[in-house]
């Protein structure tokens, strides 16, 4: 600033045209340190501007950078604090997830502990119908081998099939199969009267006290006899006639049919109709037992028993043989279908499921 106001103190510069006064054109170094001293000032006033428009730019430099400082503080607070909320929220989804990652742990757990229950109840319950279709087929295999009883054993397949049908489970199919099979040959095994077998067997039984012997049997009378019985007249002469026929009865002359006759004692006699009734009792166990071989054997020798020992022309006897060859020649089958596959597939089955949650 003192540069420029050094020139206003120069004197008046002269009007042109005019010569230069004389000591000015003797000094031409004042001249020079004018043109120095303009330069300067010119020089100076360039610097001058310049400083003050770098002051200006670093002012406006400055007010930037404090605008953009300020602006960077406030996004380094906003960071600051977006960083804080999202430290929060990492820890508060760390929580969360720490939370959802014991639940979800105590829920594997529960899963674990429920598919354990499933299987124990699964298993349970496929025991319990495992022991409740071995008890029926127990108990049908009962009624066949003691009873006989064929319906009552079809019966008990039908409804072993009907449990494991009501619990639908596919691994008791096979099981299923062999039942059907059993229950198809029960339904086709003929059915036999044994009620009324050993109803005519029983009133055998009970009529052998009754039956007369061949040795008791009574020659009819003679039309000779009856004739002369009624022709004679008179008291004396009736008792003659009746003295003379009891005389006559003290000796029979009999043709007998047979190659032996069978003449017993009384003792023989009782054990004689004793063992015919353990023979026809006999027979009557086989049939209940279904043995077909004893029950015809024993009838045999019971019906030969009847023709050697008793009279067959009474009509006691001629019943008893009648029912008996009865008996014997119809054409009874006594045997009976077995029901071992199944009990045998159920036992297998269950062996099996122990093994394997083993």
């Amino acid at each position: 600033m003192e540069a420029l106001s050094e020139p206003a103190h120069e004197p008046a510069r002269e009007p042109a045209g005019k010569s230069p006064p004389a000591h000015a054109a003797r000094n031409p170094d004042r001249a020079w340190r004018i043109v120095m001293m303009v330069l300067l000032a010119a020089l100076a006033a360039i610097v001058a501007w310049q400083w003050l428009d770098s002051r200006n730019q670093i002012a406006g430099l400055r007010e930037e950078l404090a605008i953009r400082l300020r602006d960077a503080g406030s996004d380094s607070r906003d960071a600051r604090l977006g960083a804080r909320a999202a430290q929060e929220a990492v820890r508060e989804a760390q929580v969360k997830l720490s939370q959802l990652e014991a639940k979800l742990l105590e829920s594997q757990n529960q899963q674990v502990a429920l598919e354990a229950l499933y299987q124990e109840l699964s298993r349970s319950r496929d025991e319990s119908i495992l022991a409740e279709i071995d008890q029926i087929l127990t108990i049908a295999s009962q009624q066949l081998q003691l009873a006989g009883n064929v319906q009552a054993a079809l019966v008990a397949l039908q409804t072993a099939d009907s449990r494991l049908a009501r619990s639908d489970r596919p691994q008791f199919i096979p099981l299923r199969k062999v039942l059907a099979r059993d229950i198809e040959r029960l339904k086709n095994t003929p059915n036999v009267d044994l009620a009324g077998l050993v109803l005519k067997l029983d009133q055998v039984i009970a009529g052998v006290d009754a039956l007369p012997l061949a040795n008791d049997a009574r020659p009819p009378a003679s039309r000779a006899d009856k004739g002369e019985s009624n022709n004679v007249d008179g008291f004396w002469t009736r008792l003659s006639g009746e003295v003379l026929g009891e005389l006559r009865q003290l000796v029979r002359i009999q043709n007998v049919d047979r190659q032996e006759p069978a003449l017993l004692a009384p003792p023989q006699i009782f054990f004689l109709r004793e063992n015919l009734k353990l023979r026809l009792l006999n027979a009557r166990l086989a049939l209940l037992q279904r043995d077909e071989s004893v029950f015809r054997e024993d009838l045999k020798t019971a019906t030969a028993w009847l023709a050697r020992y008793f009279d067959p022309r009474a009509r006691q006897s001629a019943t008893a043989m009648a029912t008996l060859k009865q008996l014997s020649s119809s054409g009874i089958s006594l045997g009976l279908p077995a029901i071992n596959d199944s009990i045998a597939a159920a036992r297998n089955y269950k062996v099996s499921r122990d093994r394997a949650a083993r």
